[in-house]
C-alpha cells in the first residue's frame, strides 16, 4: 500500500515539475530544428546542413511575414471581386514560404527580380524600409497616388529600390533583367548577389537558357530561383517539360532541389545558395517544390486541371504558415497566445490598408506625363576600357 501511493506521488511529482517548468520552456530564446533533406545537381550536399538553429525573434519574424502575405493576397481578391483592381492579377497564396524565406536572408547590396506574381516581395521589401507595405501594395492595385508605383503600374509592374526591381509580365523575361542585376553587382565589386525568380511555366523559355549561358561564361553573382507551383497557366508542369528537374537545367551550373513549403528550409538553403555565389563561384539554380492556392490569375478559377480536393489537402497537409506554427509549438518558441496575436495584428492591418487604399486620392492628370523618359547621362559620352 505504502509502495503504491508512493509510486501516485513520484508522478503527480513528475506532472508538477513539468507543469511548473512549462512557461519557461515555452520561452525558449533558440531551438534547433531539422531541415528538409534537399537534391543536388554538381553542387557538395555536404555544403547544407541537416538541421539550423533558429532564434524565437527570428521564427516569429518569418511567420509574422507569411501571415501578412496571406491576409494581404485575401484582402486583394476581395478589392479583385469587388471590380476595383483592373487587368490580371496573380495572387501568391499557399508559395509564402519561398518568398519568405529568400528575403529573410538578403543583405543591404543585394536585389531580386520576379514574374508578374510579385505582391509578396514588394509588401516585404516596404516593410524593410519601414512603410507600410500592404497599404502601399494595394494602393498600387487599386491605382492611387499612394501605391508603389504612384498607382500607374498595377498589379504585375511593382518596384522598390535598390531591392525590388518588380514583377515582369513577359513570361521568363524577367530572367535575362536579373543577369544585368548580377553584372551591375560584378562591375560594381559591391559584394551583393541578384536574386532571379521564375516559374515552372516559364523554364522552357529561350532567354532563361541564355541567361544561364551568359552567367556561366562570366561567373555571374546570381541565384537563379525556379518556383515550381505544379502547375503553368492551366497546364501541369509534368506535362509541359520533359523534365520537370528543373534545378539541373543550368547544365554546368550547380542546381539545389528543396521542399518550397517549409520556410525554415527555403531561408536555409537561399543562405547556402549566396553564400555560394557571393564567394565568387558564379551562378547557382534552386527549385522550390510549392503550391498556390488560388488559379494562375485571378481569371482562372483553377479547377479545371486540377481537382478541389487535391487543393483542400494541401492546404490540410503542407500549408507553410500551418507547418512553421507546428514547429513553434514543438520546439516551444512561442506560446499559442504569442501566434494568435500575430494573426489578429496581421488581419487588423491588412483590413484597414485596403480600407485606406480605397478611400485614398487618385494620381493628378498630369501624372500621365511623368516617369516616361530618364536622363541616362547629362554629358553623353562613350565607355572605354578604362571607364
Amino acid at each position: 500500500m505504502l509502495g503504491r501511493c508512493s509510486k501516485q506521488f513520484h508522478s503527480k511529482f513528475k506532472d508538477l515539475v513539468k507543469y511548473v517548468l512549462s512557461p519557461i520552456r515555452q520561452y525558449a530564446a533558440e531551438a534547433t530544428v531539422p531541415i528538409s533533406l534537399p537534391e543536388v545537381h554538381g553542387f557538395d550536399a555536404r555544403k547544407i546542413p541537416t538541421e539550423v538553429k533558429i532564434t524565437k525573434a527570428d521564427a516569429l519574424e518569418l511567420y509574422e511575414n507569411m501571415v501578412l502575405i496571406r491576409r494581404m493576397e485575401t484582402e486583394i481578391a476581395s478589392l479583385y471581386k469587388e471590380k476595383k483592381v483592373f487587368g490580371f492579377c496573380h495572387l501568391y497564396a499557399g508559395t509564402e514560404a519561398v518568398g519568405t524565406g529568400i528575403v529573410a536572408n538578403m543583405k543591404p547590396a543585394d536585389n531580386l527580380i520576379t514574374s508578374y506574381r510579385c505582391h509578396a516581395f514588394a509588401m516585404l521589401f516596404q516593410n524593410r524600409l519601414k512603410k507600410n507595405g500592404p497599404y502601399t501594395v494595394m494602393s498600387e492595385l487599386v491605382g492611387k497616388a499612394d501605391g508603389i508605383s504612384a498607382g500607374k503600374g498595377g498589379s504585375m509592374h511593382i518596384y522598390v529600390p535598390p531591392y525590388f526591381y518588380g514583377g515582369q509580365g513577359i513570361v521568363g523575361g524577367q530572367v535575362p533583367l536579373g543577369i544585368g542585376l548580377g553584372f551591375g553587382h560584378m562591375y560594381s565589386d559591391d559584394g551583393g548577389v541578384a536574386f532571379a525568380l521564375y516559374g515552372d511555366g516559364a523554364s522552357n523559355q529561350g532567354q532563361v537558357y541564355e541567361s544561364f549561358n551568359i552567367a556561366a561564361l562570366l561567373k555571374l553573382p546570381v541565384v537563379f530561383v525556379c518556383e515550381n507551383n505544379l502547375y503553368g497557366m492551366g497546364t501541369a508542369a509534368k506535362r509541359s517539360s520533359s523534365s520537370v528537374e528543373y534545378y539541373k537545367a543550368g547544365r554546368v551550373i550547380p542546381g539545389i532541389k528543396s521542399d518550397g513549403m517549409d520556410v525554415i528550409t527555403t531561408r536555409e538553403i537561399a543562405k547556402v545558395a549566396s553564400e555560394y555565389s557571393r564567394a565568387g563561384n558564379g551562378p547557382i539554380l534552386l527549385q522550390f517544390e510549392c503550391y498556390r492556392y488560388f488559379g494562375h490569375s485571378m481569371s482562372d478559377p483553377g479547377t479545371s486541371y486540377r481537382t478541389r480536393e487535391e487543393v483542400q489537402e494541401v492546404r490540410q497537409s503542407r500549408d507553410p504558415l500551418n507547418q512553421l506554427k507546428a514547429t513553434l509549438a514543438d520546439t516551444q518558441l512561442a506560446t499559442e497566445d504569442e501566434i494568435e496575436e500575430i494573426n489578429k495584428n496581421a488581419k487588423k492591418l491588412c483590413a484597414e490598408a485596403k480600407k485606406a487604399a480605397e478611400a485614398a486620392p487618385v494620381p493628378d492628370v498630369k501624372e500621365l506625363y511623368t516617369d516616361l523618359y530618364v536622363k541616362y547621362l547629362e554629358e553623353p559620352r562613350r565607355r572605354t576600357c578604362i571607364g
